[in-house]
């Protein structure tokens, strides 16, 4: 165990978070066609000698002491990443290396968080005498919230008591995140010719409804989240400029606080509208960690500031504590010419295992 043992030099497990950076992003992981990125994942502690198990295209290993009888923390992210858009001048899966900067499709969102937390794993892995359980989980289809990534994987798991999440979030602490509700809604009218009088006009009784919710307020008001957005995403009625439509189809993205749930914010909605709603799923809930939990105490004891996150992640379906941190900026997720600087990754390395030191 020699070779594993250098591993623990801060300065080499930042080399190895980019040498495996680099190779994830040259391999394709889009939302559920992540096998090759999770082989890859499995080279990774195959090379140093750590039993990993699959779960689909979820890859997973415990510290070499586990306890069955000791809490344990998850340290989870995910290796899948949104399709590149069209604005990309470079080479989304070339990883180039420039002025400081490492560049690439994922290499923010959420490859640094990916390459980070493997090396922390690998840093406290053979180390004896925890306090807690330290488990890894590096899934799928998060870009989706899609049902066979962490959403899957989670019940097959040793029992979690902590989870920490990894997203771009400059290393500081999102202690609370916001939840997702997708909306559809249909305004029914009646269809007539456009030339004659129409008081019943399904695309003019459907602005009225939606100006009418996009401009309330929700009474309660979250200390980190502030307050529940709601956006109007799309819209569609017409096909013919003669012929008013018998009926007006629109879509709400709504970002829930930690004041509601998001079958609440649903019911408060169709309360104020008369047009008929249904939500596309109610799962995405928003989440929120105490002050006074430890790894907070820790984070902020090292410097560290925390916030309300406005983007959801994997948060919103493990079913346990959860904070959110990693390296980057969420600002660069799913823009062209997506990069991490190098400094960030030996940064969130070190920050990582400064915050798990005080609590392990």
């Amino acid at each position: 165990m020699k070779e594993l043992r250098s591993l623990y030099r801060k300065d080499e497990l930042q080399d190895n978070a980019v040498e495996l950076l680099k190779k994830l992003i040259e391999i394709p992981s889009f939302s559920k066609d992540e096998f090759n990125t999770s082989v890859e994942i499995e080279n990774f502690f195959k090379k140093h000698q750590i039993p990993a198990k699959r779960f689909k295209n979820n890859i997973w290993a415990v510290n070499k002491s586990f306890d069955v009888f000791k809490p344990s923390i998850l340290l989870n992210t995910h290796h899948d990443t949104v399709k590149p858009n069209k604005a990309y001048t470079l080479d989304p899966f070339l990883p180039i290396e420039k002025d400081g900067k490492l560049f690439g499709l994922g290499s923010n969102d959420a490859g640094a968080s990916l390459v980070s937390m493997a090396q922390v794993f690998l840093y406290f892995y053979e180390k004896e005498d925890l306090k807690y359980n330290l488990i890894i989980a590096l899934t799928a289809e998060e870009e989706i919230s899609g049902f066979d990534g962490i959403e899957a994987l989670y019940p097959q798991l040793p029992n979690i008591d902590f989870a920490i999440v990894g997203e771009p979030t400059q290393m500081n602490l999102a202690i609370a995140e916001k939840g997702l509700l997708v909306i559809d809604g249909e305004m029914k009218g009646t269809p007539s010719h456009a030339a004659h009088p129409n008081e019943d006009n399904s695309i003019v009784k459907c602005m009225e409804d939606l100006q009418n919710i996009l401009n309330y307020k929700f009474p309660k008001v979250s200390d980190y989240l502030g307050e529940i957005k709601i956006t109007l995403s799309g819209i569609n009625a017409g096909i013919q400029h003669n012929v008013v439509p018998e009926s007006c189809t629109f879509t709400l993205d709504v970002r829930v606080t930690d004041e509601y749930s998001n079958k609440e914010v649903f019911e408060i909605i169709q309360s104020e509208m008369k047009s008929a709603l249904t939500a596309r799923s109610f799962r995405l809930n928003s989440s929120k960690i105490e002050l006074d939990h430890p790894f907070v105490k820790a984070g902020l004891e090292i410097g560290r500031t925390i916030y309300g996150s406005p983007t959801s992640s994997d948060q919103a379906i493990i079913p346990c504590t959860s904070v959110k941190i990693g390296p980057g900026d969420s600002r660069r997720s799913h823009t062209a010419d997506e990069y991490i600087y190098i400094d960030e990754i030996r940064e969130g390395i070190e920050i990582y295992i400064k915050i798990l030191e005080k609590i392990l």
